[in-house]
């Protein structure tokens, strides 16, 4: 296994590109200073191309998530999705966090519904666009639930059916499963598979989960130390459909071991700088 270098972009076939990331830059000013959370972010992502971010904590990863999702804006530097500059939030875009976001008052297929509301479609058409993306996550027998009556899991996989409703063209996901217990995230990582197999959207995911990066990735983007930038692009080449069988194998250890080498490569530097400071 031969990582990229730093900077450049793993060939993705004859793919075209979705998103273009040019000398990104991001800093935030306060009555203390200013702080630099991102310098000189290069990135491609092609068509239909699932890559994860990882690195230590406070390299950015987050931030460089958001301001693709046109929740922040970059302080220099340019974001382009298929060809048009990212200037603020877009229903190209469909973004799924940590926190589940959905209508408490809302049963699991009106929290669907509501993101369709802007789509030129009829109220049946609307609820059969909503069924179908609940059926695709496994919830047709819990549609008439309300949050309140649904596992973690379940509110999930229904904040992921409402961001597939209205077909963006890149899914957005931040820590997604990172409030589950082991095994419900185990599951959610299949089904997100699963669901990239049936979809083949372009999917840009942030996780501290070396292991889940991995696992649901083509690509891991490793970042450095604040101020952030890409340190290092690492093909995943494991066949696919993916089950948990294979993070046992001796090719996903041999990644997992590099992967974290280098965050951890990272996370000692910046201890030493604090140190030092």
């Amino acid at each position: 296994h031969v990582p990229a270098r730093a900077g450049t972009t793993v060939n993705a076939g004859s793919r075209t590109t979705a998103v273009e990331i040019t000398g990104l830059r991001k800093a935030f000013t306060s009555r203390r200073g200013s702080v630099v959370a991102l310098d000189g972010v290069d990135l491609s992502i092609a068509e239909g191309e699932f890559v994860s971010i990882v690195g230590a904590s406070g390299c950015g990863k987050s931030t460089l998530l958001s301001i693709v999702a046109g929740l922040q804006e970059a302080t220099a530097g340019t974001v382009m999705l298929d060809g048009q500059a990212i200037d603020g939030p877009g229903r190209d875009r469909g973004v799924v966090f940590q926190s589940y976001t959905l209508f408490p008052w809302l049963t699991a297929l009106a929290n669907v519904e509501f993101g369709l509301r802007q789509e030129p479609i009829n109220r049946s058409e609307r609820a059969a666009r909503a069924r179908e993306q609940l059926d695709l996550v496994g919830l047709s027998d819990f549609a008439d639930r309300y949050p309140a009556e649904l596992s973690g899991g379940m509110k999930q996989r229904v904040a992921i059916a409402r961001s597939l409703a209205y077909r963006p063209r890149i899914l957005l996901m931040d820590e997604p499963f990172g409030a589950l217990d082991a095994l419900t995230r185990r599951m959610m990582q299949e089904l997100l598979t699963e669901v990239w197999d049936r979809h083949r959207l372009t999917v840009l995911f942030v996780t501290h989960d070396v292991e889940e990066s991995i696992f649901v990735s083509d690509r891991v983007l490793v970042m450095t130390n604040r101020p952030g930038r890409i340190k290092e692009q690492i093909p995943i080449p494991l066949g696919r459909p993916r089950s948990h069988e294979l993070v046992t194998s001796p090719e996903f250890r041999s990644l997992y071991e590099h992967v974290l080498g280098s965050i951890r490569d990272e996370a000692r530097a910046a201890m030493n700088q604090t140190v030092a400071g």
